[in-house]
C-alpha cells in the first residue's frame, strides 16, 4: 500500500492501554478491600461486602466493603482524635505531607488512570492527560496555602473533622478536590467515595499511608447512600462537603438544619453554550465537543444546553452533525476513543427513556451512524432539535451525553433562555466580539462562566454554582474558607449567648412612662401599616411598656420581598455610589446620636455610656460598610494556561436578615450594612425584644437618599417570620442570628430552592469586635464569586 492511499484512507488502528499493573494491583488486594480508618485498611466491622463492575464490559471489578455504623464511628473517631496534634503541625509540616502526596500521585500517575478508567469507563487518554495531573496540581496547590496559613488566615481556625462525599464522575479528581484544601488548613476528614467508583479513592489512600501521613488524618469508608447519610448525621463531624445531585443535596440540607455544621453543596446543573453569530463557529463546535461528550456528558458542569444565534443556525448545526459522526466509542483503554462507557445500567436506561419522551414529546433526534461495543453501557452521542424551553429534556440534567439545541435572535434573549433554569452552575460564551463575550458572562446566573472555552478547571480558581447548584466554592482562595471558621465567633452553642432578664408587664397609669408612637413597617421605600392589622407591645427590661411594632405577616413579607427583588439597580450600581449613601446615612445617624442613645438606654436599661457607644460604633460600622463598598473586589488568577480568570465578587441578590436582641441597633447596621455595601437587597426582621431603635431608623433611611426597596424592614414575632422567608423561593439567602430553634428552622425550610444561609445557632458575637462583625468576615457571605475563564492567543 502506498503513502498516498494511508492519507486517503486514514482509519485508527488499535492502541489498547496496558491494565496489568492495575489488575496486578487488584490481584494482590484479592480483589477485595476493606476501609482505611485510623492509617490501617480494615475489613468492615459487619462483614458485609458489595460488588463494583466494569462500565465497559458489565462484568465484576471487585469487592468493596460495605460501611455501616460501627464503621463510621471508627473513622469519625480517629478523625477526631487525630485532628488536635494534626492541626498543632506548623504549615511547613503539613505542606510537606501534601506535597509528597501530590509526587506520588505522579510517580503513580499511569496506575491511577488506568484504575480510573477501568472503574468509570472514561477513555483513558481524559484519566491520564487531565483528571490525575489535575488532581496533582491539587495537592500541590494547597500546600501552599498550609505554608502561608499562619499569615494569610491567622484570624481563623480549622473546623475539625470534615465528613465528604464525592460522586462516580471523577473519582480521583474529586478526592483530590475535597481532600487537599480540608488537609492543608489543619482538618482531619473522613471520605466516603461513590459506591460505583471506590478503588482510585482506595488506591490514593493507599499512597497517603506510604507517604506517612499521621494514622486517622484522612478515613476512607467505602458503602452505598446509608453510608454517606450516617457520615452526615454524625454529631461528631464539623462539616460537611457534598458533590452530587440536587435531590440529595436537599436531604443533606435538611439533616444537617440546627446541627452547626458548616456545609459545601456542588450540585447538578444543565449549563448553557452560547454561540453568537461572529463566533468562530469551527471552534465552537470543538467546544461543544469539549463540553457535552467529554466523559459521556457525565459531568456536571457539560453544556447540555445549546443556545445558537438564528443567523448561523442552520450552518453550526450542520458542522455538529458532521462532527458528531467522526466521533469514535470503544473501551475505555482504547487511547483513540473519545467515548467511552456510561457508569451503569441504570444511568443507561435513565438516558435513553428521558430521549424516548423527548421525542415523543416532539423533539427530532439525531445520532450518528456509529458502531457501539457489544457488552458493556454505552450511548451513541445524540443532538436533540425542535425542542422547547419548558420541555423536560431541557430543564432537567440528563447526565449524559446529550444535547438539546435551541436559538435565539438577540443577545437579551440569549440571556434570558440561559437563566431560564433553576440550576445556576456554568456556562460557555462563543463570540469573537469581547465586549459582547463580557456582557453576557456578567448578566447569566452562574458561577463559572469559559469564554470562547469549554471545561477549563484548576485549583487555583474556584467552582461552584449558584441557586439549585449548591452554594460554597471549592478551589482557589474562597474553597479555603470554606474549611475554616472565624476565631472572632464562638464555636459552641449558647456560647457568648447574653442571658436577656425577664419582665413582667406592669399597668400604666398617667404617671408612667409615656407611650411611644405606634411605628410602622418600611416596605419599598414607605411606612406602611401591617397587614393583620395587630401590633406587638415593646417593653422596658423594668415592664414599662414604651411602644409598639406592627405584628408583620405573610403579606407583609411578600411585598417586602417584591420590593427588594424589583430595586435590583442597585446590585447593578457601583461601589462608588453605594459607598456615598452608605457615608450619608451614617451622618444623619450621626446628627441624632443623642436621640438613639436615649431610645437604647429605655428600651434596653443599659447606661447612657453604653448606649452612647452602642450609637458611635453604629455610625462607625456604616462608614466601615461604605469603606468596603468600593474595595471589596475580585482578584485575577493566572493558572497555568494561556490566559486568565477572574473571580468577581457578585452580590447575591435578596437577603433576608434576622436580628440578635443583643446590640439591637449596631448588630442591626452590622449586617444590613455588610449585605447591601456589596449591592444586595434586604428583608431585614429587627430584634424581636428591643426593635424601636431599628424603627426609628426607618426616618434616617428615608432622608439619606436609599433608593426604594433595597432595605425593607418587617417587625413582629421572630419565629413566624423566619419561617415565611425561609420558605419563600424569591429569596436567595438567609442570615438568622438567634436561637438554635429559629437557626434550624431557617436551614431546614430552605430547601426549596437551596438558598444560601448564615446562621449563629444560639451563639452570640461580640458586635462590638470589628474583627467579629465587619468586613470580610460578614462580607464574603454576601458575595458569590462568579470566575470568569478568558483564554487568549492562537
Amino acid at each position: 500500500m502506498s503513502i498516498t492511499s494511508y492519507f486517503e484512507n486514514i482509519v485508527y488502528g488499535p492502541s489498547h492501554e496496558d491494565d496489568g499493573s492495575a489488575r496486578a494491583w487488584l490481584k494482590d488486594g484479592g480483589a477485595q478491600f476493606g476501609h482505611l480508618i485510623n492509617g490501617k485498611s480494615v475489613e468492615p466491622i459487619g462483614g458485609e461486602y458489595f460488588e463494583t463492575l466494569e462500565p465497559a464490559t458489565g462484568q465484576g471489578l471487585a469487592h468493596i466493603a460495605l460501611g455501616r455504623a460501627a464503621d463510621v464511628e471508627a473513622a469519625v473517631s480517629a478523625a477526631r482524635q487525630a485532628q488536635p496534634s494534626w492541626a498543632k503541625l506548623s504549615g511547613h509540616r503539613r505542606a510537606r505531607f501534601l506535597y509528597a502526596m501530590a509526587r506520588s500521585i505522579q510517580r503513580n500517575s499511569r496506575l491511577i488512570s488506568v484504575i480510573e478508567a477501568l472503574d468509570n469507563g472514561k477513555p483513558i487518554r481524559e484519566a491520564r492527560d487531565i483528571d490525575i495531573p489535575l488532581a496533582a496540581r491539587h495537592f500541590l496547590y494547597h500546600a501552599g496555602w498550609a505554608q502561608i496559613q499562619g499569615q494569610e488566615f491567622c484570624d481563623f481556625e480549622p473546623l475539625g473533622v470534615i465528613g465528604q462525599i464525592v460522586p462516580w464522575n471523577f473519582p480521583a479528581l474529586m478526592f483530590a478536590w475535597k481532600v487537599a484544601p480540608a488537609l492543608a488548613l489543619g482538618n482531619t476528614v473522613v471520605l466516603k467515595p461513590a459506591e460505583q467508583t471506590p478503588l482510585s479513592a482506595l488506591l490514593l489512600g493507599q499512597l497517603a499511608v506510604e507517604i506517612g501521613l499521621p494514622p486517622g488524618v484522612l478515613n476512607i469508608v467505602c458503602g452505598d447512600g446509608e453510608t454517606g447519610s450516617l457520615i452526615v448525621d454524625s454529631p461528631d463531624v464539623d462539616k460537611v462537603a457534598f458533590t452530587g445531585s440536587t435531590e440529595v443535596g436537599r436531604l443533606i440540607r435538611s439533616r444537617t438544619a440546627g446541627t452547626g455544621k458548616s456545609l459545601t453543596l456542588e450540585l447538578g446543573g444543565k449549563s448553557p453554550f452560547l454561540v453568537f453569530e461572529d463566533a468562530d463557529l469551527d471552534s465552537a463546535v470543538e467546544g461543544v465537543v469539549d463540553s457535552i461528550w467529554f466523559n459521556q456528558g457525565q459531568v456536571c458542569c457539560a453544556g447540555s444546553r445549546l443556545l445558537v444565534q438564528e443567523s448561523v443556525a442552520d450552518i453550526f448545526l450542520a458542522k455538529l452533525r458532521q462532527r458528531m459522526s467522526k466521533l469514535r466509542i470503544g473501551h475505555p483503554l482504547e487511547k483513540s476513543i473519545d467515548m467511552g462507557a456510561i457508569i451503569d445500567a441504570a444511568q443507561l436506561l435513565r438516558i435513553q427513556s428521558l430521549v424516548d419522551r423527548a421525542v415523543a414529546d416532539g423533539a427530532d433526534c439525531y445520532q450518528p451512524d456509529l458502531s457501539l461495543p457489544n457488552e458493556g453501557f454505552f450511548f451513541p452521542p445524540t443532538l436533540l432539535t425542535n425542542v422547547q424551553p419548558c420541555s423536560e429534556i431541557v430543564q432537567e440534567e440528563i447526565f449524559g451525553p446529550v444535547l438539546c439545541a435551541m436559538t435565539f435572535r438577540t443577545p437579551d434573549e440569549a440571556i434570558t433562555l440561559s437563566n431560564n433554569s433553576r440550576y445556576g452552575l456554568s456556562a460557555s460564551v462563543w463570540s469573537e466580539t469581547i465586549g459582547l463575550a463580557f456582557e453576557v458572562a456578567a448578566k447569566v446566573k452562574v458561577g463559572v462562566v469559559w469564554i470562547n472555552a469549554a471545561n477549563l478547571f484548576d485549583a487555583s480558581v474556584g467552582f461552584g454554582g449558584v441557586r439549585e447548584s449548591g452554594f460554597g466554592r471549592e478551589g482557589g482562595r474562597e474553597g479555603v474558607l470554606e474549611y475554616l471558621h472565624p476565631r472572632a465567633w464562638p464555636r459552641e452553642r449558647g456560647e457568648g449567648q447574653t442571658t436577656l432578664a425577664p419582665f413582667v408587664a406592669k399597668a400604666t397609669t398617667s404617671n408612667d412612662a409615656k407611650i411611644d408612637r405606634t411605628s410602622k413597617l418600611f416596605i419599598g421605600g414607605r411606612q406602611v401599616r401591617a397587614d393583620a392589622g395587630y401590633s406587638k407591645d415593646v417593653y422596658s427590661p423594668d415592664g414599662q411598656l414604651i411602644g409598639q411594632v406592627p405584628r408583620g405577616d405573610r403579606k407583609d413579607v411578600r411585598n417586602a420581598v417584591e420590593a427588594a427583588r424589583s430595586a435590583d439597580g442597585w446590585s447593578s450600581s457601583d461601589g462608588h455610589h453605594r459607598a456615598q449613601i452608605l457615608y450619608y446615612i451614617a451622618e444623619n445617624l450621626s446628627a441624632r446620636a443623642d436621640e438613639f442613645s436615649e431610645r437604647l438606654t429605655m428600651m434596653t436599661g443599659i447606661s447612657s455610656e453604653e448606649a452612647s457607644n452602642e450609637v458611635q460604633a453604629s455610625v462607625d460600622r456604616l462608614f466601615s460598610c461604605g469603606a468596603w463598598a468600593d474595595k471589596f473586589e475580585g482578584v485575577l488568577h493566572q493558572p497555568p494556561m494561556r490566559g486568565v480568570a477572574l473571580a468577581i465578587p457578585e452580590p447575591i441578590g435578596v437577603i433576608g436578615i434576622l436580628c440578635p436582641d443583643e446590640a439591637p441597633l449596631l448588630s442591626f447596621i452590622s449586617l444590613v450594612g455588610s449585605a447591601i455595601c456589596v449591592g444586595n437587597r434586604v428583608v431585614a426582621v429587627p430584634s424581636e425584644r428591643w426593635p424601636l431603635a431599628v424603627t426609628d431608623f426607618i426616618q434616617v433611611l428615608e432622608t439619606s437618599d436609599l433608593p426604594s426597596g433595597v432595605v425593607n424592614i418587617v417587625t413582629g414575632e421572630r419565629s413566624g417570620i423566619s419561617n415565611v422567608l425561609a420558605e419563600h423561593d424569591d429569596l436567595d439567602s438567609i442570615w438568622v442570628f438567634g436561637s438554635g430553634d429559629d437557626c434550624a428552622d431557617a436551614e431546614r425550610l430552605s430547601i426549596g430552592n437551596l438558598k444560601r444561609t448564615l446562621v449563629r445557632s444560639g451563639s452570640a458575637i461580640d458586635w462590638m469586635n470589628p474583627a467579629a462583625a465587619e468586613g470580610r468576615v460578614l462580607l464574603r457571605h454576601a458575595v458569590q464569586v462568579k470566575n470568569i475563564w478568558a483564554p487568549y492567543g492562537d
